[in-house]
């Protein structure tokens, strides 16, 4: 059974369910989930090496970032610039070129207990653009930031803000008992920096 938004709203509230939701999801959330933003934008680099017992991802490269703070600065500079004009705070944007492959991480965070299970999916405006998200499913008891594939497929070139809305994530019960996460990725950990033995 996927759990509906007041039901969510009130795990949010008493369990910190999902951290950092945006005013617009906590005021009046779409569908029967949250819309998550984009936060930071990496690069990948180097080679990566993916075997039975150990793994190794890509080396990363952070080239953008969703920076909150220095936005309400803007805000707060451009209600008072000198000329008396409000004018809008930018956030950075990021560039896609086909064929260009990024990992992103969300702004929010989530935070499962051992009963539900989450699943992502992309908001359509994405792929009407040409781009793909690689997304997953998000275990109990997962916690942090969470980590996809973007990539231009599409033959334009595609601009998107930081911050913008991604991709949404609805909660499903577990029923019958689930496994808890024990992988090496708890914390919105972006990639490994040395080849690791899977646990």
């Amino acid at each position: 059974m996927i759990l509906g938004p007041k039901l969510l709203l009130q795990l949010v509230k008493t369990k910190k369910l999902v951290e950092n939701l945006s005013k617009r999801e906590l005021t009046n959330p779409e569908g029967a989930g949250f819309d998550l933003r984009l936060g930071e934008v990496y690069k990948i680099t180097g080679d990566a090496f993916l075997g039975e017992i150990h793994r190794k991802t890509a080396e990363i490269e952070l080239v953008a970032k969703h920076n909150e703070r220095n936005k309400m600065v803007n805000q707060l500079h451009d209600k008072h610039n000198d000329r008396g004009k409000k004018r809008e705070a930018k956030s950075p944007t990021l560039v896609i070129k086909p064929g260009e492959f990024y990992l992103v991480k969300t702004i929010e965070s989530v935070n499962m207990p051992a009963d539900l299970t989450a699943s992502i999916t992309p908001r359509s405006t994405s792929y009407r653009s040409g781009l793909f998200l690689r997304t997953g499913n998000v275990p109990p008891g997962y916690c942090g930031g969470l980590i996809f594939g973007l990539k231009n497929e599409g033959p334009i070139t595609v601009e998107i803000e930081m911050g913008a809305r991604i991709v949404h994530i609805q909660f499903s019960e577990v029923k019958g008992g689930g496994s808890m996460y024990r992988g090496q990725w708890q914390g919105g950990r972006v990639t490994a920096r040395k080849k690791e033995k899977q646990v």
